[in-house]
């Protein structure tokens, strides 16, 4: 039993080796765009500069217009107060995005953390990961997450939702049945083992085509 405890946990820590590295490249990918929109702005500060040297205001306005679109497209859309959740939640949001999918996300973390940045990091990357990965079965009309995280009381709160294919999910033990293969399963296990850990809770629920996952954990 200690020899097959202890291959579950090595399969478990490889995971999250496996899944840090995966979160730091989103957040490099991240801060490099970050960094070449710094060195564009100097170039759109020029050239409208030059529009404005020759008069031409309608050139101007057009530019505006076309870095207006572009910003939307990019801009930083979560603020919780802490920088790693941010880092982890806007990258998720953008390739949730580049996907298709649709995120609605009211997430704040007004007092510093007692858990670790990077067990949260597992949690928040795992949940967006099964959230995209059932979203993408759907058509684009349905592909929806809704990402909360706040305070509550003493504990900070973090919910998942989002639409499924095939209506409710059978839930086999304390997991709900995954289709994407090991991985999968070791994330979820990664999760529970983590909220297990801090002395939290969590909760999944499959209803009416929609799956979500709560999680509180105490901060003090």
């Amino acid at each position: 039993m200690g020899l097959l405890s202890r291959k579950i946990d090595g399969k478990i820590a490889s995971y999250q080796r496996e899944l840090i590295e995966t979160h730091y490249r989103e957040v490099d990918n991240m801060y490099r765009q970050i960094r070449g929109w710094r060195h564009d702005y100097r170039n759109h500060i020029q050239t409208m500069k030059a529009y404005a040297a020759a008069g031409d205001w309608e050139a101007i306005r057009r530019y505006l217009d076309e870095l207006d679109t572009d910003l939307a497209t990019v801009d930083t859309v979560i603020k919780t107060g802490n920088p790693m959740a941010d880092a982890i939640l806007n990258s998720k949001i953008s390739l949730a995005k580049s996907r298709g999918i649709k995120v609605v996300a009211d997430a704040q973390i007004p007092v510093r953390l007692k858990s670790s940045e990077i067990d949260l990091c597992c949690i928040i990357g795992n949940l967006f990961d099964n959230a995209i990965e059932a979203c993408a079965k759907l058509p684009e009309d349905k592909r929806v997450i809704r990402v909360y995280m706040d305070m509550k009381n003493t504990q900070l709160y973090i919910s998942f939702t989002n639409f499924t294919a095939g209506g409710k999910l059978k839930k086999e033990g304390k997991l709900f049945r995954s289709t994407k293969g090991e991985g999968h399963g070791l994330g979820l296990v990664r999760v529970d083992a983590i909220v297990e850990r801090l002395d939290g809770y969590l909760s999944r629920n499959s209803e009416d085509g929609a799956f979500t996952t709560e999680i509180l954990l105490p901060q003090v």
